[in-house]
């Protein structure tokens, strides 16, 4: 195999490497806000009435999570 030859097979293999495994790593970065419950209906309460209702958020990623907003919907 010619000097050429072997270059373009070192080049193939290293960017198949590459794809493989050099781009996963940015999927996994960061935080990753997970809600195991996203829908609460309250039962029908008298006008007034305070209601109230905790719901749990997980960081399922590798930063830390910074939660600057809760609204309603």
């Amino acid at each position: 195999m010619s000097c050429k030859g072997l270059f373009a097979l070192a080049v193939t293999i290293g960017l198949t490497l590459f794809a493989a495994f050099g781009s996963g790593a940015q999927d996994d970065a960061g935080p990753a806000a997970f809600f195991p419950q996203t829908l609460y209906e309250f039962a029908p309460v008298l006008d007034g009435a305070n209601v109230v209702h905790e719901f749990t958020v997980q960081n399922k990623g590798t930063a830390t999570l910074n939660i600057e907003r809760v609204k309603t919907g």
